[in-house]
């Protein structure tokens, strides 16, 4: 099979025939073998209903309904775990993401080999309280993770069936599957220029609380990622340098009281700084070790990322 392509969805009954429609037309326009996966996360609306109808009018559509709703993160990994397909296309239901996109995408992936390739919405039409944030989240992702893409949020990306089947989307980490991938092993990501479409049918699901929670995935991703298998190294590190200026700072008052004779040390704010930073700098190094025994236990310890074997 050519193309998986995965569209999880939330109360977007009246758009589905339309984009299901547009989709078959395009893929059998191109002579792509293909499967549609509809993840309905939790909607209260008619779309099951209508998935149920598209999918026994066509074997190539198929739906997973969740039985509430999780956040498009967990739609996108159950729709992962299902793929068959060579390529993995993820685009989102209300109709703002064009399937006209779908075969060149699809050429960048299998013919360029590109490992993951990110729509880039370069002309959109949002409002600007969507646009500034997103421009300004945007920045801050591609600062911290060195991966040079101008939209990381945008739904229309392709993959290579390997790159989806060896990253865990939880959480709101759906914003940073090219950040996840990177750091999985897989370089050769891109980005298109894809064409945004106004929304034609029903609202944003989406609020301003988001780029907040973004903005703490990225601080959890980076983390987990850089520091997961060796937590002593961050919380070790840090713990040792704190706890060293408060120690300095301990010697300091006690060298003034002994051989200055200076008197009173609990009336200056210097002293309660040594003593908050030695406190501190020990509970960051209990907090690495401690980390470090769990990680020692636990059953993925050993879990890497291995691209090819030969001769085993």
């Amino acid at each position: 099979m050519n193309i998986s392509i995965v569209i999880p969805l939330l109360n977007e009954e009246e758009s589905l025939p339309e984009l299901s429609e547009w989709i078959v037309r395009v893929c059998a326009a191109n002579h792509l073998s293909y499967e549609i996966i509809f993840v309905d996360d939790g909607s209260n609306d008619g779309s099951w209903k209508i998935i149920e109808q598209l999918s026994s009018q066509n074997s190539n559509v198929k739906g997973i309904r969740m039985r509430r709703n999780y956040g498009k993160s967990a739609a996108l990994q159950m729709g992962f775990e299902q793929v068959q397909g060579d390529v993995v296309i993820t685009m989102d239901a209300d109709l703002q993401d064009s399937p006209d996109e779908i075969p060149d995408l699809y050429k960048l992936i299998s013919q360029d080999d590109y490992d993951l390739i990110s729509g880039w919405k370069k002309k959109r039409f949002d409002p600007f309280t969507k646009t500034i944030p997103t421009k300004l989240f945007n920045w801050a992702t591609r600062k911290m993770s060195g991966i040079q893409l101008h939209d990381f949020n945008c739904g229309l990306k392709a993959y290579k069936k390997e790159v989806v089947k060896n990253i865990d989307v939880y959480g709101e980490m759906h914003r940073y599957i090219p950040v996840l991938a990177g750091w999985a092993g897989f370089r050769k990501i891109g980005e298109k220029e894809v064409q945004h479409q106004k929304r034609k049918y029903g609202t944003t699901k989406f609020g301003l609380e988001r780029f907040i929670n973004g903005f703490l995935d990225l601080l959890s991703i980076g983390f987990v990622t850089k520091f997961g298998k060796r937590p002593m190294h961050l919380f070790g590190l840090l713990g040792t340098i704190i706890f060293f200026f408060g120690f300095v700072i301990a010697c300091y008052l006690a060298y003034l009281k002994f051989a200055m004779d200076v008197h009173k040390m609990t009336d200056r704010p210097l002293f309660y700084f040594g003593l908050l930073a030695m406190i501190v700098g020990t509970q960051l190094f209990l907090t690495g070790f401690v980390s470090e025994l769990i990680v020692r236990h636990s059953s993925d310890k050993n879990k890497y990322q291995i691209e090819k074997k030969a001769g085993l």
